[in-house]
Parts: structure tokens; sequence; C-alpha cells
């Protein structure tokens, strides 16, 4: 069995099919062995929050030195997310293993296990087989009957904030979904719990006097705020002061006391957990989707928020972050969802909206979410694709606008996966824009400056070969390098695009030696021209499209120079731009590499 089997035999058995209970799965695991009967856990359960309050949790312990489970739902990217060890998924191999061994087991019970039940099961046997020390675990929908509650009482059973969700299934009102949710509650644990409502609280309290255990409440009159910014927050909460907290969001840091009073509670249980490992796992914890910088010029957060509450914690926290400011919002919702709500709490932040139609047979379609937004007089419109949304949503923003993706957590992944490139190709197209949009006698006289700027160095002046190229559209005119490396002596060689991927150099042999070649730059004839090895080059003069105050850079699209540059091993990297065309930030793909130094009209990078 592969990867990519075990996945599909898991997915044979959907959510969609589930039959609430803990019989399949108490069987199931008892055929594999009871391997959760050789944990320790911590249960987590809740509305909202729980998965950022895992993954804090997750981050402490490791922290601490204990080697430590993490089990969400659902995944973002990869389905190999739900189940980690260390902060490392589960390896597609031993998924596949474990899956293999599982499926003996379900197939063969007259009931057959959902596919949840049969992910916790593989889930149970990955951690027991790493040896965990303790595993965070995360409920999957309510507590009582939930999969997960297959468990013998935890070391400390967390309950998170609580609203109103999934009433088909946990209750109509907001004390029958706390019932459901204490169901995690047994004899032996210790409770924490939310700062939430009172009706919530109240029901957890009168769970633990029946189960004769201990709760701990977060105490959020406790929690003051002292900065934040889009690298974090800065908190302090009773007798911990100045704490930095990665995740943003004012939500995140009413998790984080829920966390520090989780630490508090599992020191009392004797486990060995310092100061400088909370302060440690609390600054460096990722969890993305929740509030996750995806970009900071255009700003671009991605949220996986999916119902009223989690759009009013994002709007709180927009208005908190960014005052005063207006986002585009890039959107996809389930048509099962109280979408008007959840754009109740955004509406008056909003400029725009982008709509998509989520990965999910529950999804409204996006054209239909824009009819109804533009119905309630909201400027809306839909896109046909996630790349055409999100280049959609950075057109109508521009570099100095934000947007805000959320509303599902099935639309989060594929925005997750397709932001990289798309953003790159959005910035290639507005720089490729701003440059030849530059005045003719501007680029001239800039180009004069840059080239005077590489004259002046010294890779410059110790070349013998020099590796130019010939500018069209706009780019950077070298001609006055050429003519003064022509006067000094210097060999100057020169691109030929012989594939659609690949470039050579050659040295061309007079005036008739030049052809029209790729995007209709004068190219040598390989004719008339003598071949030049890389590791002839002394200096590479390299155009570019973008770059960032770090010198990356990136080309024209088609990766000509990013092949060739590396072969040229003894060759100092220079990369010409004008200021027009610098990027507050260029996220770079694995082959690319930084330039030795790049020149503009009015300074060098890096300083």
């Amino acid at each position: 069995m592969t990867k990519e089997e075990a996945i599909r035999y898991i997915d044979n058995y959907t959510w969609s099919t589930m039959r609430l209970g803990l019989d399949r799965t108490r069987e199931l695991l008892h055929r594999i062995g009871d391997p959760q009967k050789k944990l320790k856990f911590i249960h987590v359960a809740g509305s909202n929050g729980k998965g950022s309050t895992c993954a804090m949790l997750d981050a402490v312990l490791r922290e601490a030195g204990f080697k430590t489970g993490l089990y969400t739902s659902p995944f973002i990217q990869d389905f190999c997310e739900r189940m980690q060890v260390n902060g490392e998924n589960i390896p597609g191999d031993v998924l596949a293993d474990i899956t293999e061994q599982v499926r003996i087991e379900a197939d063969a019970m007259e009931d057959h296990p959902s596919q949840f039940e049969l992910v916790t099961a593989i889930a149970m046997q990955y951690f027991l087989q790493e040896n965990c020390d303790i595993v965070v675990l995360e409920v999957g929908l309510g507590g009582l009957m939930d999969s997960t509650n297959a468990i013998d009482a935890p070391e400390v059973a967390v309950i998170t904030n609580i609203g109103l969700e999934h009433t088909e299934y946990l209750g109509n009102t907001i004390s029958e979904i706390a019932r459901n949710k204490a169901g995690i509650i047994k004899p032996g644990c210790s409770v924490v719990c939310y700062d939430g409502s009172s009706e919530a609280v109240q029901v957890v309290r009168e769970t633990c006097e029946k189960c004769h255990v201990p709760m701990d409440k977060a105490d959020l009159s406790k929690l003051k705020l002292n900065s934040s910014s889009l690298e974090g927050q800065v908190f302090s909460y009773g007798e911990w002061k100045n704490v930095h907290q990665r995740l943003l969001g004012d939500y995140q840091l009413r998790n984080a006391s829920v966390v520090l009073e989780t630490v508090s509670v599992l020191r009392q249980r004797g486990w060995n957990i310092t100061d400088e490992a909370v302060r440690n796992g609390l600054k460096n914890v990722v969890w993305p989707a929740r509030m996750e910088v995806m970009n900071t010029a255009p700003l671009f957060l991605l949220d996986g928020g999916h119902n009223p509450q989690c759009a009013g914690a994002l709007a709180e926290s927009l208005h908190t972050l960014l005052p005063n400011q207006k986002f585009v919002f890039l959107v996809g919702v389930l048509a099962d969802k109280d979408y008007p709500k959840i754009f109740d709490e955004v509406a008056p932040l909003a400029s725009h909206f982008v709509c998509l139609t989520p990965f999910n047979e529950r999804a409204l379609p996006g054209s239909s979410l824009a009819d109804y937004l533009n119905g309630r007089g909201l400027p809306a419109e839909s896109a046909d694709s996630v790349a055409d949304g999100i280049r959609r949503a950075l057109e109508l923003a521009g570099e100095e606008g934000s947007v805000v993706s959320f509303g599902s957590l099935y639309l989060a992944g594929a925005v997750r996966t397709e932001f990289h490139q798309t953003y790159r190709n959005w910035l290639r197209h507005q720089k490729i824009h701003r440059r030849d949009s530059l005045e003719p006698e501007f680029r001239e006289e800039a180009s004069r400056k840059i080239c005077e700027q590489i004259m002046a160095s010294e890779e410059y002046k110790r070349a013998n070969t020099i590796l130019l190229y010939r500018a069209v559209r706009g780019e950077v005119s070298l001609d006055v390098l050429w003519e003064d490396a022509k006067s000094r002596g210097k060999r100057c060689v020169f691109p030929l695009c012989v594939t659609k991927t690949e470039m050579e150099a050659y040295d061309p042999k007079g005036e008739n030696a030049w052809k029209p070649g790729a995007f209709h730059i004068p190219e040598p004839d390989p004719e008339n021209s003598m071949k030049v090895s890389p590791n002839e080059i002394d200096l590479c003069v390299c155009p570019l499209t973008v770059f960032d105050e770090n010198a990356m850079r990136m080309g024209m699209g088609a990766g000509y120079y990013d092949r060739f540059l590396p072969k040229c091993t003894r060759a100092d990297i220079v990369g010409v731009a004008f200021e027009a065309q610098k990027a507050e930030v260029l996220p770079a793909d694995p082959w690319d590499r930084p330039m030795d130094i790049i020149y503009t009209e009015k300074r060098s990078y890096p300083k």
C-alpha cells in the first residue's frame, strides 16, 4: 500500500456517512492492541480555538523536551498534517504501513468504522510506535461521542471557547453543546476551561463536580495586550509578563491564557515544564491559516475562520492590528454555514469581495455568494479558480492595500497551495509594467548611472570575460558598460537561448553575428560566434524583473539565468534593475539564489 492508496481507502468512509458513537472506535482500537491505553494525553474540545490551542501546547511541550504527538483535523494542505510527532508530519510510507495493519481489522468488523474513526486508530498506533511521552489530542466533533473520547482519563481535559455549531448533532443551545463537549471530562483528569459564556462555564463546572475533578478557568481579566504587529504580539497574563506570541489575533491571546493555565496544571501533575520552554514555545509556534501572514506588500492574511464566531474574532483582530483600514476579502463558504451572520461581522471592513467555491460537496458556489453580497449592496465578484481569485484580490488591493482570505478551511488549503506562485507571477507583471512605464529619458540616464557603478567596482576591474545582455522592453541598457569593456580589451560574451529553458554563452564576432532571439532579444548567431564555457566567465551582469533588499531576484520567468548562473563557478554575479522594480520581500523558490550585489540608479543591494 502506498500513501495515496492509504488515503483513498480512508476516504471511502467519509464523514458524511458517520454515525456518532464510540463502539466502533473501541472495537477497532481493541483489535489493534489498544494503543491508546499506553499513551498519555491532553484532550482538547471546543467550538473555536482548539486547533490553535493544541498547536501552542504542542510547541511548549516540545520545547520542554518531551516527545510530543499532535492530532488535529482537518488538514490544510497535506493529509499527513493530521498526525505529527515533534512537529513533523507522519511520513507517507509509515501512514501506508499502519493503514494496511488497521485495514485488516477494520474490514473484518461487521459495522465498518468511519473515516474519522480509522484516522484516529491510525494516529494512536503511530504515536505508540513513536514512543511519544504525551499526545495533544484535538476532538473532531463535539466531545462525548467523538472517536477521540475512546481514551481513558487524560492528564488534562481542555475546553476552549464554545459557540453554536453543528446543532444537528450537538444540541440547539450553548448549554447543550457545552454538555456534549464536557463529555471528555473523566474521573482522574484535571480540567482547564476557557473564560467564555456563563452557561458553558457552568456546565463544565457541574461536570467536573460530578466527576470529582478540579477545574481551573482562564481569567481574561488578567490578560493584557502590550503590543502587536505583523511579527506577533506581546502580552501579560497574571504573573506572566511580556510574553511574545507569534500567532496574530486578539483571540490567540485568549487561547494563550488557556495554554498558560494548562501548563500550570501539568506542573501540578508532575510535568517538568520550565518558564523558558513556555516562552520559546509561544514565540515559535506556527499554525497555518490562522491569521497567517502570507505576504506583507500587499498584506495578504490567510485565516480558516468559518463561522460567525470566527468572523467576529477576525474582525476584532483586524481592528486591533490594522485600525481604520479597509480590506479586500477573498472568501468562500459552505452552504450549510450561517454565512449571512459571517458577513455581518466583516462587511464594515470590506472594500470589495472576491468569491470562490471551496473544494467541498457542501460548498456554496462563488457566483451565488457574489450575487448574495451584491444583493446586500456590497461590491463583490466571483472568480473561476483559486489562482484567478488570488490574482484579482491582489489587483484590487494594489501594492499598498490588504487582502484577507477566510471562510472555510477547505478553501484555506487551496489558497495556501496556490499563493506562492500566483503572487510571484502577479508581482512580476506589476514590476514589468512599472519598469516599462518609465520615461525613456529616465531609463537612459539611470542606465548610465548603473553602468558607472559597475565600472567603478573591483569585480569589474579584475574581470577579463564578462557576460552581458542586449536590453529590450525597458530593461537597464548596458551599452555604456559594453563600450567601456571593449575599450579596455575585456571580452564580452552574451547569452543564447538554445532550448525553452536553457541558455549558453557566446562571443559574437562582428556586427553581423546577431539574430533575433526569445522575447525579441538580440542573441549571438552560433555560426558567427564562439561558444564560451561558463567557468571562463569572471563577471555576470544579470537583468532583473523584481528584486528585494536581500538581493533576491526574479527574471522574466523562463528560468534561463536561474539555470545558467550556478554553472559560472568562478564569476561574480551582479544584478541590475531600476529602483522602481524593487519589492519589499521577494518570495524565493528553492532554486533561486541571491545576487552577489544588485545595482540600481540610486544604490546597491544589499547595503
